[in-house]
């Protein structure tokens, strides 16, 4: 037991799925898994382990931003001994040809949060993707039929951004989407020499507007589901 999961050593598998929404967990864990079993309710976190076509397979809600990803992801290294962690998350668009419900592999992380800066004495360090995992995620979507993009995307700290108009300068430089995990991933992973990828489904768009609900959210993007099961 950690400080804010209540698992035992041993409840939870090597390759853990990290929606930020636990709800999203639970669907994950009841559509996918075979035989599920609570392990986290600390915080309403659910966390459960199951099987996927054989395999043993777990899943996780890690909250909202860097801090809190940051703290489950580290536990889940030091504490109960993952070694892949895999984000399953929803992004906002940055471009126009990136649409509603597209899924996004991100190869990298730029990010407007304070803790790399902390963390590096000023210094910029750059948070990327596994490489394996991508690779293993790139062939399980081309078996699949299930269509992708792949690029840098924008971790950020804000949700409600002052200066909405601000994405513009990461889409002129190919930064595909926002989200608020992923350099935070990244970076625990690499500190502890694990595996780390994020799947991203998005949910809206700054370009247009466009938005899908919270209920869509929780129990809808099966796409991203599929690709990261296939990396267990």
């Amino acid at each position: 037991m950690s400080v804010h999961i209540e698992a035992q050593k041993g409840d939870i598998a090597e390759t853990i799925l990290l929606p930020g929404d636990p709800l999203r967990a639970k669907w994950i864990a009841e559509t996918f898994f075979e035989n599920p079993v609570c392990f986290n309710k600390i915080r309403g976190m659910y966390g459960f382990t199951g099987t996927y076509q054989g395999k043993r397979v777990s899943v996780m809600g890690t909250g909202m931003g860097v801090p809190s990803i940051s703290i489950y992801a580290h536990e889940l290294i030091t504490e109960y001994g993952v070694k892949n962690l895999i984000r399953v998350g929803s992004a906002g668009s940055y471009q126009e040809h990136i649409k509603l419900r597209d899924i996004v592999l991100a190869m990298a992380a730029s990010s407007n949060s304070g803790v790399n800066e902390i963390r590096f004495g000023g210094a910029d360090y750059a948070p990327t993707a596994n490489f394996e995992l991508f690779q293993k995620a790139v062939e399980a979507a081309k078996n699949k039929n299930i269509p992708i993009k792949a690029g840098n995307v924008f971790t950020s700290d804000e949700f409600y951004a002052d200066d909405f108009e601000s994405y513009k300068k990461w889409s002129k430089f190919g930064v595909l989407c926002v989200e608020m995990e992923s350099a935070g991933l990244y970076t625990v992973a690499a500190k502890h020499n694990v595996n780390a990828l994020s799947i991203l489904t998005i949910s809206d768009s700054l370009v247009t507007g466009e938005r899908t609900s919270s209920k869509d959210r929780e129990t809808t993007f099966k796409g991203m589901v599929e690709i990261a099961l296939e990396l267990a």
